[in-house]
């Protein structure tokens, strides 16, 4: 169908359900006994303060006003925010001259929601379909294919959150439960590497997405470059993810070269030449690219 993708991913809404395990607090040691040895320190999970919703913006500001929100009137609009065009409240009602109903139900991701118990949820069936019409490039999706681009379009997205997971893997003792706080859709904005890819004769992206993780109190952005190569239309292989940290300081840069080098040596087999480390990392990294 194209440019299948592209627009927003996730919804502005969390999951009842909390992702993955919580890390166990260790017990407090009895006041009467002492001060706390080490292992009975009691653990205090980080929470962000800040809470985004699908568009990048703050849910949850102490300072903004307490009256109703005005966006309240504009709920199953399509009315455009002119900062990110990007409708200012989901759309769940069927688009003019759709044939057949489609489902509003939104299933709960397995990314962690920055700034919450829970996780992101994924658009309804009916969202995707009014974006894609929207935008117009749904001239060729009909009623019928979106449970299939649905599935891919969800499995893609947690396909990238696994890739991510990977690089906050290097900083497992700093952060043992990052989070996603809050996205951005660039489509049109390539790159410097899917600029080069292309000058290089390569493919040319269809969608990008700039994620911001929220690493226990630090935020750290990632860039997600989604490549579809034709010749591998109904094969796993068909879509291309790619996914590193943003060159935004230089322990970014650091993760890179750690990265290269962890996967590079476990394709030979062989631990890491630093660390000593057997390589673990590096290998789900390959077997995920």
């Amino acid at each position: 169908t194209g440019i299948p993708f592209r627009g927003s991913i996730m919804g502005n809404t969390s999951s009842q359900q909390a992702p993955g395990k919580q890390l166990p607090a260790a017990g407090g040691a009895n006041e009467a006994s002492g001060p706390a040895s080490p292992q009975e320190c009691p653990v205090k999970e980080y929470k962000n303060p800040a809470v985004y919703n699908v568009y990048g913006q703050r849910i949850n500001d102490p300072n903004a006003p307490a009256n109703n929100s005005p966006l309240s009137s504009l709920k199953n609009t399509d009315v455009l925010d002119p900062r990110n065009n990007m409708p200012l409240e989901p759309n769940q009602l069927p688009c003019p001259g759709q044939r057949k109903p489609l489902s509003t139900e939104r299933v709960a991701s397995n990314i962690p929601k920055g700034g919450t118990d829970s996780t992101w949820l994924f658009p309804s069936p009916q969202m995707v379909f009014n974006a894609l019409k929207r935008k117009g490039k749904g001239d060729d999706v009909t009623e019928d294919d979106m449970d299939g681009f649905i599935a891919a379009h969800n499995a893609m997205n947690e396909a990238s959150w696994k890739r991510v997971a990977l690089w906050e893997a290097l900083h497992a003792g700093e952060c043992a439960k990052p989070m996603l706080l809050r996205f951005q859709g660039k489509p049109h904005d390539l790159s410097p590497l899917a600029w080069a890819r292309k000058a290089a004769g390569g493919l040319e992206p269809f969608d990008r997405h700039d994620w911001v993780v929220d690493r226990c109190g630090k935020e750290v952005r990632y860039v997600i470059d989604f490549y579809f190569h034709e010749h591998k239309a109904g094969t796993p292989e068909a879509f291309e993810i790619v996914t590193r940290p943003a060159l935004d300081s230089f322990e970014a840069a650091l993760d890179r070269a750690k990265m290269a080098i962890y996967t590079q040596f476990a394709d030979w087999g062989l631990p890491c030449p630093v660390t000593g480390t057997d390589g673990a990392i590096g290998a789900q990294m390959r077997e995920q690219a």
